[in-house]
């Protein structure tokens, strides 16, 4: 009998427990932090302009950006959640290559424009990496939730021990992938439908042709129904709070003018999905080529094969 285990934890570990903290949360964070203060250093007098808004006749408080705040603060809680650097750093470079991709595209054609005129600003190109992982903390999330609902899946931001009978993830029956396509399809036709009308003005540049054509691949070659949605739900409720924030502080601009549109928070999610698929690509390319081991597959948006049969077959 382990005793250890009957012995009541302290109300730090018990939060820390609960956060799903560990070592490699610290030192993640701590990239993150050095990151944000590069990104002051180098775009300083950016930096100095914003600081510059405050006004000494009023209260500090009321001056904050409060929204500002707490969408830092709340991926800082997420990128902290059961790190795994060897998966994190996976995201971090399709983050880092999409979102220098999707930021071109944009600016270039003139579907948003920066404050600071940059076509596009290389200082936004790291908020992407880091939105990817608070978006993959948030599809973890909501595969626990539906696994604490009846759903047969691996703990959360864990392996499933495929060697233990018990561990085994259950293979969904017909009625359930059928329900998880026909949501699938209504989302994707809903967002492609969505696509054409935002970038109709654009259809004449050959990035928007690109996009369009990089987005019906995508949908028209699903891998996972389930975790395409999950995945485009995660990055779209983040999204709205990103946009909400660059909006209304006019950091960017849509050719709308709309603070923000629902197509650019609906992107955030199509994007996410882009993301988990180039991961998913990168690690099966990375074992046909013999440069990764076969291992025990985790959730998916961290760039390992699902750890279902891919609800299409």
């Amino acid at each position: 009998m382990d005793i250890s285990r009957d012995r009541p934890r302290t109300p730090a570990a018990r939060l820390l427990a609960l956060l799903g903290w560990n070592t490699t949360s610290y030192v993640l964070m701590s990239i993150f932090a050095a990151t944000v203060l590069l990104i002051i250093i180098v775009w300083w007098p950016l930096a100095e302009d914003y600081l510059a808004t405050a006004d000494p006749r009023y209260p500090l408080w009321l001056q904050m950006d409060w929204l500002l705040l707490g969408v830092f603060a709340l991926m800082s809680l997420l990128i902290m959640a059961r790190p795994d650097l060897k998966a994190d750093a996976r995201i971090v470079l399709i983050g880092l290559a999409g979102g220098l991709v999707i930021e071109s595209w944009g600016t270039q054609t003139h579907l948003w424009t920066y404050y600071t005129n940059e076509r596009p600003p290389l200082w936004i190109i790291p908020a992407w990496p880091i939105a990817s992982l608070a978006i993959d903390r948030l599809y973890r999330m909501l595969r626990r939730v539906m696994r604490s609902q009846g759903e047969d899946l691996p703990a959360f931001g864990r392996a499933p021990d495929r060697t233990a009978r018990h561990d085994r993830p259950a293979r969904p029956d017909a009625t359930t992938r059928s329900a998880w396509a026909g949501v699938y399809w209504v989302v994707f036709m809903s967002f492609a439908v969505m696509m054409l009308v935002f970038v109709w003005p654009t259809l004449d540049k050959s990035l928007t042709l690109a996009a369009l054509a990089l987005v019906a691949l995508l949908i028209f070659t699903p891998t996972d129904y389930r975790g395409a949605v999950l995945t485009f739900v995660a990055g779209s409720g983040l999204g709205y709070f990103l946009e909400l924030w660059g909006t209304t502080r006019a950091c960017w601009t849509y050719y709308t003018l709309e603070t923000p549109p629902m197509f650019a928070v609906y992107a955030h999610g199509m994007a996410a999905v882009a993301f988990w698929r180039v991961g998913l690509l990168w690690e099966t390319m990375a074992r046909r080529l013999g440069l990764a081991r076969p291992s025990k597959p985790i959730d998916s948006t961290s760039g390992h094969a699902p750890h279902t049969t891919p609800e299409t077959s």
